[in-house]
């Protein structure tokens, strides 16, 4: 991260800089973007990021089948209810990434504002959309799939900065290129959520933004005052509001009023111990345990695979994590560094939320675990941004080979050919 902000902040700084940094790629940064990749000099994307990201993919849905038979059966008559659509949501999110991968990132940037207006327009609509679970967060239209905007809006946002941060990379360091005009982005969005009401996204956007911010090489002043400012706001909002919020934050600070969700999830994970009761063997997604299959599946691979299994899935998604964040490092040029740190700051912030509402480390609200938690829009959602970080890795391998083939040529200009006393003893010369 220290790395990523480091090379931010020295972009911008002069035109020789700029020049310099477009000598080192090559005429990657001014080349005309295509939709798709030369498939002669199309680069290779990163395999150990692709081979991580479908083992976590298999881990969730065997987790996924397992948490979610009891219910499926008991709900809808089939114990595939819940894993079957997921499955097909896995296999076209997948072909949705392996497509993205091989699209330039720089034509992707061209609909930063189109894609952006769009997630506002929806967001507006679902406001209409018959309310589930008290909530308006999906557009439910019958005998089509239903369609969470919110995770669409997430990448809308990232798109979106990164656009805004690059754009005006000379003056981040301001007042308002730092933090006014990508705060006023994510506005409209907040303010949509609000009305669903959706406070885990808002949570996880504040959190996506403040990291991008950050890596964007803004004043560590503006830093400073963004982020008191931003916690005091928070902390006034979450303090003054009744109701919804009131009650999770009274059931969290009072141990006496734990609700029952949090109590079943901690029998989950307490019943585990160190290896779990054996895949398929859980007790508490039974029914006893609400959300087994979304936000509380974590809890579920808890009891199942032990604290060794809840180990295992935060390694491999540390290691997605720190993948992530070396494509980042390793991206062409400062949009495809930012985009990859948001979309990797949200799966980070993600998992960690998730698990921390989990263990009531923090007061519960509805977050999924990525790759695990049931919901079509946010599997292909997902896929579809691990899409985006393979197409800036393929981006970085063409660099690289540009580079390589430069270097090679010069290195070929700067050796003279030797003058023909140099060149040895002639053939025909006996030198016995």
């Amino acid at each position: 991260m220290r790395c990523i902000r480091k090379n931010a902040e020295s972009t911008g700084k002069g035109e020789s800089e700029v020049a310099e940094k477009r000598a080192k790629t090559g005429r990657w940064i001014e080349s005309r973007p295509r939709i798709f990749y030369p498939m002669k000099t199309g680069g290779k994307f990163m395999i150990s990021y692709f081979a991580n990201l479908v083992i976590l993919m298999i881990f969730g849905l065997l987790m996924l089948f397992s948490a979610s038979y009891a219910t499926g059966f008991f709900r809808k008559g089939s114990s595939y209810a819940f894993i079957l659509p997921q499955t097909l949501y896995a296999i076209a999110g997948l072909v949705v990434a392996l497509v993205v991968s091989c699209i330039d990132y720089r034509w992707i940037r061209k609909w930063a504002w189109p894609f952006y207006y769009l997630c506002l327009l929806l967001l507006v609509v679902v406001l209409f959309m018959e309310p589930i679970s008290n909530c308006r967060r999906w557009i439910n239209i019958k005998h089509l799939p239903t369609l969470q905007v919110s995770e669409m809006a997430k990448f809308g946002l990232i798109l979106l900065e990164a656009h805004l941060m690059t754009l005006h990379r000379k003056r981040v360091k301001t007042l308002k290129y730092g933090i006014l005009i990508p705060v006023f982005g994510i506005l409209p969005i907040l303010v949509l959520l609000k009305f669903e009401p959706h406070y885990s996204a808002m949570i996880l956007m504040l959190s996506i933004l403040a990291t991008m911010m950050f890596c964007s090489g803004i004043s560590w002043a503006w830093i400073g005052i963004a982020g008191g400012a931003g916690a005091a706001l928070t902390l006034a909002f979450l303090f003054t509001q009744s109701g919804y919020i009131e009650k999770r934050l009274s059931t969290w600070l009072d141990p006496t009023k734990i609700q029952y969700q949090t109590q079943q999830s901690l029998y989950s994970i307490s019943s585990g111990g160190l290896f779990g009761l054996g895949f398929g063997a859980g007790r508490q997604k039974h029914l006893w345990l609400p959300e087994a299959t979304n936000d509380f599946i974590f809890a579920v691979l808890c009891e199942e695979l032990g604290f060794v299994g809840a180990m295992l899935c935060v390694v491999l998604f540390m290691l997605l994590i720190l993948q992530g964040l070396y494509i980042a490092a390793k991206a062409p040029d400062r949009f495809s560094s930012l985009m990859c740190v948001g979309i990797t700051a949200q799966i980070a912030f993600q998992v960690i939320y998730n698990i921390a509402v989990v263990t009531d480390s923090v007061p519960n609200t509805g977050i999924g675990l990525p790759f695990f938690s049931s919901g079509g829009t946010s599997l292909v959602m997902l896929l579809a941004e691990m899409g985006v970080m393979l197409s800036i890795s393929r981006a970085s391998d063409i660099v690289h080979i540009q580079n390589e083939a430069e270097a090679k040529k010069t290195t070929a200009q700067q050796i003279p050919f030797p003058a023909p006393h140099e060149q040895g003893p002639n053939r025909y010369t006996y030198n016995g």
